[in-house]
Formats: C-alpha cells, structure tokens, sequence
C-alpha cells in the first residue's frame, strides 16, 4: 500500500479511529494487523520473511541473554546474522554477483551454467533487515535488553510509517514507544498531519512533477545533449531528496499522529558545505546504522591513517551496494568514499588556497562557494546512482558539456525542455515549488514553522492548512507512483 493511494487515504483514519477508542493493552495488536496488512497489500506472500526475520531474532537474542559466556551469546548472533543476511543476499544479490562471475568466467572462455533465481524484490527487504539486525546486535553487546512480549518485538519490526523505507529506527528508541499509554492530543494530531501534508507536496508536487523528464533522459542519455543531461542530473537530485524525504516525512508524521516519536532522517542536505557535513544530513538513520554497526566494529579512525580512509572507502562501498545490486551503486558509494577520503587529505592545500584568496575574509560568499561545490560534487555522483548501466554513466560523464546550441537562447531552452518531456509551465510549477520548499529549508534554521504557524489565530490557521492542501491538490502530478526507496 501506498502512502499516496487512495487505499491508505482509507486505511489510516480507520487504524487511527480505532487506535484511540481501544484499550491500551490492545492496541499493539490493531498495530500489528495493521502493518502486516498494509504491507500484504503488495504481496502477501512475502509477509513470510518478515515473520521468518521477527521469529529468528526475537528467539535469538532471549536465548542469547540466557547466556553467561560470550562464545555463546555470540552462536545465536551469528545465527541471526546468517539468516537474516542469507535471505537479503538470495532475494537482493544473488542475481548481481551470479552474472557478474559469470562475465569472468566468460572472459576466459570457461562455461558457466548456473542460473539466476526468478524473484521479485521484497519491498523494504533492506529496511527492517537492518532494523531487526541493529536490536540483535545491540542485544549482545548489551546495550539493551531482549523484549520478552514477542507482539511488541514483531510490531518494532513490522511498524507501517516506516516499515517499507525507514527510518531505520533502533529498539532502544522505538520499542518503550510501544509499551507507553498514548492519549489523544490535538496538538500532536495537527503537527503529524502538517508534516504528512509537506510531505505529500514534496512527494507529488516536486518528485513526481520533475520524474518524468529524469526519466525520458536517463533512459536514452545518448539522445540528449550537454545542457539537458546538466539539467535532469540536477532535477534527479531534488526529485530523488523530495520522494524519498516525502516518504520520511509522512512517516514520522503518520506516527506522531498516534503518539510515536521516529528519528529524523533529512536535516537540510543540500545546504551541507562539505561531503563529511552532507552524510551527517542525509538519510541519517542509515549512514548512523553504518557509522555504528560497520565504520566503528573496522576500527573507525582509531587506526592508522591508511586503515582510516580503508575504512571510509569500505563502508561507503557496502552503503552504496545496500541501495542495489548494480555496478552504478558500487561506483556511486566508492566515489562518495573517495570524495571523503581526498577531502582530508587536500585539507591543507584548501587551507592554503582559502588564505590566498582571503576568501575567509567574506564568511557568506565563503559559505555559499561550500554549499555550490558540495552540491555539485553529490549531483555528479547522482548521475551513477541514477544510470540505468555503467555505460550510460560514463557517457553523460563524458557529454555533459557538449551542445549545438546556445544555452541562453530562449528557444533553445524551450526545445531543450520538450524534448525532455516537460513543457514551460511544468518546469514554473517545480521551479517555484522547490524554491518554496528552500524558503522553509532556510526559515528552518533558526526558527520553527510549526511554532510561527501557531501564533496564526486559529480560522486564518485552518485556511493556510486549506489553502496548501488545494495547492497540493491543484499542481500535484495526480496518479499514483512508487517512492524510488521502495526499489532498496
């Protein structure tokens, strides 16, 4: 089920309403039906590997507790380890590394035979993988205890907000939520369904609006020139950045409806000055899921300085292959991998060339250099994560520059924009929605929406509500499409 579907536009007042007139220690019980329901609606086979992932840790980490000696504790974390990433590589990566060894074999005449698996992708497969993998985890080191009630650990797995794509929410955090009497409060209600509502007008407004001139370049790059491969490479960045912290939001958002507080998972990225400042803004609960369970088990940077960058370079690697079993995602996690690594070590000559230009002497133009470079470095690194092959990849690579026309040319651009599927009108509409959605980026800073829409009285408060649903209703790409999260 969609959050964008008429089917949840259904579904969440009925699990709400329901929510708040039953009883306290039923509630779990709706929430579980609820999520295995919503989930279902995709593909109710697949609900099996939830339920396989819920039973084998939830009875991993009891015993492991029961445990005294650490080579034990540590036989039911490899269990759960080997069970829960066997099941992600078979449905996820078998067919990436079956055809990548058959390619060697070929290259030296040898034959292959063994075939690829003909399986769909469980939505959200990595999501509540990594999930359930960070409580099992954290249950051995002991850093919390096993949950014992085994309704409440399968809802912790299977919660619907964020169950297809996140957040990565950890136990520690999420599962005392579960056990805590929530009352109706119309304060929380309201702040939810503003923040779904924002959401939503990221999600239909901004993502899908632009997707479709993503789409119709991405998909032959060779038939478009310089300016159009610059162009969709930058309205892949803000429609992949809307889409997929659109999902957040409506998720956070539906969750605080009922009284559950999830982390954030966007913080402004794209006004980040450095690739470092960048990852600790975007998709945070996944690039704190690898800084913890991956980059600091390496060794972190309490290891020589050559281990270090090994080490950023690994888990960037891994965190790019955690997107898709395709080379485009290895290169995009290696080049991120590289950005981080070159950054320090150029540190000193950015040091050198900043006092040189005595750009330091001017903060705001010193910022602002930051934020474009930054921008533009994560642009170019989209274009691998958004190529359909490495070959398409190096190609707008190597023809981003290219033109035969003008590029302030009005009717050049106009016929730049055809081509790319989206008419004038269209790029105003996106133009101007993302320049809003900046606009609350920036006021965000330093002071809250939610606290400046409150001063409103209350009917000029309800119409500014109205007015921004009509909007959504009026320039939103009507039609229901998948979050792009979905496919990872």
């Amino acid at each position: 089920m969609l959050f964008n579907s008429f089917e949840f536009l259904i579904f969440f007042p009925v699990v709400i309403t329901i929510y708040f007139v039953l009883p306290h220690r039923y509630r779990w019980i709706l929430l579980l039906l609820a999520s295995y329901f919503f989930y279902m609606a995709w593909k109710p086979a697949y609900v099996i590997l939830i339920l396989v992932s819920t039973c084998v840790d939830y009875f991993a980490c009891v015993l492991m507790e029961k445990q005294s000696e650490q080579k034990k504790r540590r036989k039911f974390l490899f269990i759960s380890l080997f069970i829960n990433l066997g099941l992600l590589f078979v449905f996820k990566y078998f067919n990436f590394f079956n055809a990548s060894l058959g390619a060697v074999f070929g290259q030296f005449g040898t034959a292959y035979h063994i075939p690829n698996f003909n399986l769909l992708l469980p939505i959200g497969i990595s999501f509540y993988t990594f999930q359930t993998l960070s409580y099992t985890i954290d249950v051995y080191h002991g850093k919390i205890k096993a949950e014992h009630h085994f309704g409440i650990f399968a809802l912790y797995v299977s919660f619907f907000p964020q169950l297809v794509a996140g957040p990565i929410e950890r136990a520690g955090r999420l599962l005392p939520q579960f056990k805590k009497k929530q009352v109706f409060d119309y304060d929380r209600l309201t702040s939810g369904l503003r923040l779904m509502a924002w959401g939503m007008f990221k999600k239909i407004v901004i993502a899908d609006r632009i997707a479709i001139a993503v789409e119709n370049v991405y998909a032959n790059p060779s038939g478009f020139e310089g300016p159009a491969l610059i162009l969709a490479t930058v309205l892949f960045a803000f429609q992949i950045f809307c889409d997929f912290s659109g999902y957040s939001d409506i998720a956070i958002g539906a969750a605080r409806v009922m009284g559950f507080e999830l982390m954030q998972n966007f913080k402004r990225p794209y006004f980040s000055k450095s690739i470092s400042e960048f990852w600790h803004r975007w998709h945070i609960s996944l690039s704190t899921w690898f800084k913890d369970y991956l980059y600091i088990p390496l060794g972190g940077n309490r290891v020589s300085v050559p281990r270090w960058y090994l080490n950023l370079l690994i888990t960037f690697v891994v965190s790019g292959l955690w997107h898709g079993a395709n080379w485009t995602f290895f290169l995009w996690g290696l080049l991120h991998g590289v950005y981080l690594v070159a950054g320090y070590i150029l540190k000193p000559v950015k040091q050198s060339l900043l006092t040189l230009t005595r750009l330091d002497k001017a903060p705001f133009l010193h910022k602002l250099f930051q934020v474009i470079m930054t921008f533009s470095l994560v642009c170019f690194a989209w274009i691998f994560f958004r190529a359909n092959n490495v070959n398409d990849a190096f190609y707008i690579v190597s023809h981003l520059f290219k033109t035969s026309g003008s590029i302030f040319s009005f009717q050049y651009i106009k016929q730049t924009l055809v081509s790319m599927g989206m008419i004038v009108l269209d790029m105003q509409i996106a133009a101007g929605a993302i320049i809003l959605m900046e606009v609350v980026h920036l006021v965000q800073r330093k002071h809250s929406v939610a606290g400046i829409l409150q001063k409103f009285p209350l009917p000029l408060r309800w119409a500014a509500y109205y007015v921004f649903v009509i909007g959504i209703l009026i320039f939103g790409k009507m039609g229901v499409s998948e979050f792009i999260y979905f496919q990872f």
